[in-house]
């Protein structure tokens, strides 16, 4: 990085409070999912956010009741007269941290490790919140902010169960902006500066197959009861065909990437994928992430191996994660994957589907005045690298809730979530490197874009 510029000089100074107060967030236990984790933890973490933007200067400062149950964080900014606006987002809830004894540290404690900070939200999306902190607190030292700022730190994100996009679209003028950067995706890889172009949709559902009133001996019934468990083998393999490629009835799944691609090796190394197992799907690796639905079992209800009986099992559940690419309708295949489930059910099992969540796919326009004014800031924030523009195959459902109700906005999405950090996985981290470097091109940004912006 360009240390000289003095706005990067700042960010540089202002590292070493940023990693204290990452370190406090991270220290939240905030899943929103309340069976499994206290409530308070999220609300915690609400009122942290709440209370740092309030000692940024931040007015209206709010935790919204949106109506899943969750609550996010909104602030306000005022700019110079006939600035533009721009909403910064990110999330402070993030996913369970799994298989805790699988961490090499604590995954709610921030732990400094060859270089990275360990720590269940450090990259998705509690850094994104403190990126958007050190872009503001460096303008405030480099002749004040240019923009008006609107900040929305969701609740839920990681849940999708879209509080957040009902309470935009019963108060549609709260998120109101002239653009919008969603600090909640990353650099293709680490160093190389890149905005995302795509997100995948999503639908989850949980499907549940009854087949006897009660369990059986097996070596009494075997072999002629039908086993729930079974069944539910077999149904969810008619969910892929022999090379892995998603196979919902109805369902295109041919899509191509024109644009940044993604070579296999450096996909097996970053997915880490053991010598000798082969990757699934076909065409290239970026047609399959960015541009194609992909299913995904993320959850069985079954008898653990350790303490099973040899029995036929009555009744079984499994969760079910469908990704949905740009140009195809996440409700649409929905409907299209609970057909499939009913239809290829075994031996008339009886097929109960439940949706669980939803969120549709988004393209940004990536020839927008917006932008341009992010590739000037990340060519100083990246010496001698240029923006990439990359898709991702992950959702951010707010984005098409934004973009519906507020079509002439620009969105850009940056963040600090690159293959490195391994994000819903055990073990993730954020690079320190990133976050300075990122946090300089936003600053970048939203003085570059105040230039160019007239309102």
């Amino acid at each position: 990085m360009t240390a000289t510029h003095p706005i990067a000089a700042s960010v540089a100074a202002l590292m070493p409070r940023a990693r204290t107060e990452l370190a406090e967030l991270v220290a939240f236990q905030s899943v929103a999912d309340p069976a499994r984790f206290p409530r308070s933890e999220c609300e915690a973490a609400a009122n942290w956010c709440a209370d740092a933007l309030r000692a940024e200067g931040f007015e209206d400062v709010a935790l919204l009741d949106t109506p899943d149950g969750t609550q996010s964080v909104y602030g306000f900014l005022p700019g110079p007269e006939g600035a533009p606006t721009v909403l910064l987002y990110a999330h402070y809830d993030v996913q369970p941290p799994l298989g805790v004894d699988e961490w090499v540290s604590p995954p709610f404690e921030l732990t400094e490790r060859d270089g990275r900070w360990y720590g269940r939200g450090a990259a998705d999306c509690k850094g994104g919140f403190l990126m958007h902190l050190l872009a503001l607190r460096a303008l405030k030292e480099n002749g004040g902010v240019p923009v008006s700022v609107k900040v929305v730190v969701e609740g839920s994100e990681e849940q999708a169960t879209g509080g957040l996009e009902r309470y935009a679209e019963a108060h549609p003028d709260l998120l109101a902006a002239d653009t919008v950067v969603i600090g909640d995706t990353g650099n293709f890889r680490v160093g190389l500066p890149t905005v995302t172009a795509t997100l995948r949709g999503m639908t989850m559902l949980r499907v549940t197959l009854d087949t006897l009133e009660g369990n059986l001996h097996s070596g009494q019934f075997g072999g002629a009861a039908p086993d729930a468990l079974a069944a539910m083998i077999h149904l969810l393999a008619s969910l892929r065909d022999a090379d892995g490629s998603t196979t919902v009835d109805g369902l295109t799944a041919d899509g191509t990437w024109d644009g940044l691609q993604y070579p296999e090796e450096e996909f097996r190394g970053d997915a880490k994928v053991r010598d000798g197992v082969g990757l699934i799907g076909d065409g290239t690796v970026a047609d399959r992430i960015w541009a194609r639905p992909a299913v995904t079992v993320v959850g069985i209800d079954c008898p653990p191996v350790v303490g099973a009986t040899p029995s036929l099992q009555a009744s079984a559940r499994a969760q079910i994660s469908l990704r949905v690419p740009p140009g195809q309708d996440a409700a649409g295949a929905t409907k299209l994957l609970t057909a499939h489930l009913h239809a290829h059910a075994p031996w008339g099992a009886r097929v109960t589907v439940e949706q669980v969540g939803q969120g549709q796919p988004f393209k940004a326009d990536t020839s927008s005045p917006a932008y341009t004014s992010m590739a000037d800031a990340m060519r100083v924030a990246y010496p001698g690298e240029e923006m990439q523009v990359s898709g991702m195959g992950g959702s951010i459902p707010l984005c098409n809730t934004l973009a519906s109700l507020h079509p002439r906005a620009e969105i850009l999405l940056i963040g600090l979530s690159e293959p490195e950090a391994q994000i819903h996985a055990v073990n993730e981290s954020v690079s320190p490197e990133e976050l300075e470097r990122l946090s300089v091109a936003e600053a970048l940004f939203l003085l570059n874009y105040a230039s160019a912006k007239t309102v």
